[in-house]
């Protein structure tokens, strides 16, 4: 069962969020909070496994917040609630370790497996929501507005062809046994490739690996 924190600024949506949930077997509500401070000080007095967290809250935001709980709990397992108006943010708050974003109109069945997902060392990265998001980003620092690409690191080319296609698959986050199903290997052969992704292109994550992907177009959305 997973013992999850929820985290939002509005009473309807925690307390609602939080009841939902708590009707579910695979879940523990052990608590809610009102912003990423909150959150912090809820992980240091809980045992919890994850923390599901909006964005967007007054005082310590959903991005502060997961820097500053994944800073303190580096196993903590940070899932966002978001909406596509939040695509700078969503990219931000991965970068600082979240494990993916759902989209807060989702329903509690995807919403309870992409916990069962992120809890099983997975990230949850809902391509739909992603190809939107990559597409109303132009403006700001993950692409070029008048070619649509930025530059490739040169490390992206250590990659073999293998690796390569994990990565795209990475991207769409998928998880590992998804992977190995998609490309007939076996999972300890795509955790071999992942590890090789992660040390080539100088990453701290798979996580990071999947941003990389996006970011650099490896992965291709209509």
């Amino acid at each position: 069962m997973i013992k999850v924190l929820i985290v939002d600024d509005q009473p309807l949506i925690r307390e609602g969020l939080a009841a939902l949930l708590s009707l579910r077997s695979e879940v523990d509500v052990v608590g809610t909070a009102t912003d990423g401070q909150e959150a912090y000080e809820c992980a240091k007095r809980k045992q919890l496994d994850m923390i599901l967290m909006d964005i967007r809250m007054p005082g310590v935001n959903g991005v502060d917040g997961t820097k500053l709980i994944k800073s303190h709990f580096p196993e903590m397992k940070v899932l966002m609630l978001t909406t596509f108006n939040d695509s700078e943010l969503i990219f931000s708050a991965l970068e600082e370790g979240a494990s993916g974003y759902l989209l807060k109109d989702m329903s509690t069945d995807t919403i309870v497996q992409a916990m069962l997902t992120v809890q099983s060392g997975g990230i949850v990265l809902p391509p739909e929501a992603t190809g939107q998001m990559v597409k109303e980003m132009k403006r700001i620092k993950y692409l070029d507005s008048a070619s649509n690409e930025v530059e490739v690191p040169a490390t992206f080319h250590e990659l073999t062809s293998r690796e390569v296609d994990v990565l795209k698959y990475l991207g769409y986050g998928y998880n590992n046994k998804e992977i190995a199903n998609t490309l007939f290997i076996t999972e300890g052969t795509v955790k071999n490739h992942v590890s090789n992704i992660i040390n080539k292109l100088e990453l701290r994550d798979r996580t990071q690996a999947a941003i990389f992907a996006v970011r650099y177009g490896v992965v291709t959305f209509p």
